[in-house]
């Protein structure tokens, strides 16, 4: 098959923003004076937007008050506005491949599930000159990921049929989103998730590394 698209998510997949999530998440944490949250606690919450990673993070009690979650994912939304940029990086050898698909003309684009505004940034900043089409990111209103609406709106946008875009992804939220979407669902090990579960929600490759990419995915 020849594949003459591909759609992103972002975190764990394009740029290892762990760092910046979790300095986020406890300095919210600080102001309501509540136990301070490891990296690899952080890594488990991550994957279904800002508002369930909140409510994995904060006290039993407290994440199922939607008043105080409200106010939580606020506060948490200015810490985040302050950090997006810090520590945030691009994956060793994803500038490379990146720039590999932009020589062959392949639409680029990014579909994930963290706030709008720190997707814009990050496509914008971090992973400039990469031009990316389409970046959607959570906005209210708008249908989450494993929902594939969004995502077909990228590839309808390319003019392209699902069958053709290959959809990169660290976690099962990403491989039931290709799969839903009818797009080739492709796991990559180095983010957030464990190969298991990639292979478990239906990932139909698996790549360890960016320049093992172009080696299984035929993109023209």
């Amino acid at each position: 098959m020849i594949y003459k698209a591909a759609i992103f998510d972002m975190d764990g997949t394009l740029v290892d923003t762990l760092e910046d999530l979790a300095d986020s998440v406890n300095e919210m944490l600080s102001i309501y004076k509540f136990p301070q949250r490891t990296i690899d606690e952080v890594r488990k919450f991550v994957g279904n937007g800002a508002k369930k990673l909140l409510e994995r993070a904060l006290p039993a009690e407290k994440s199922s008050d939607k008043n105080f979650l409200a106010d939580a994912l606020e506060i948490y939304n200015q810490c985040y506005s302050r950090h997006v940029l810090n520590k945030t990086k691009p994956y060793p050898g994803i500038m490379e491949f990146l720039t590999k698909l932009q020589e062959k003309k392949i639409p680029l684009g990014i579909c994930t599930n963290k706030q709008n505004f720190a997707a814009q940034i990050i496509a914008e900043k971090i992973l400039s000159p990469i031009k990316f089409e389409k970046v959607f990111g959570d906005e209210k209103g708008k249908p989450r990921k494993p929902d594939p609406t969004r995502a077909l709106e990228i590839a309808k946008s390319f003019s392209v049929k699902p069958e053709e875009v290959a959809y990169f992804g660290d976690t099962a939220v990403d491989m039931n989103t290709a799969n839903n979407a009818g797009f080739l669902p492709v796991g990559v090990t180095w983010g957030f998730r464990p190969e298991s579960e990639l292979q478990e929600s239906g990932a139909k490759i698996i790549v360890h590394r960016p320049d093992e990419i172009l080696n299984l995915v035929n993109f023209k």
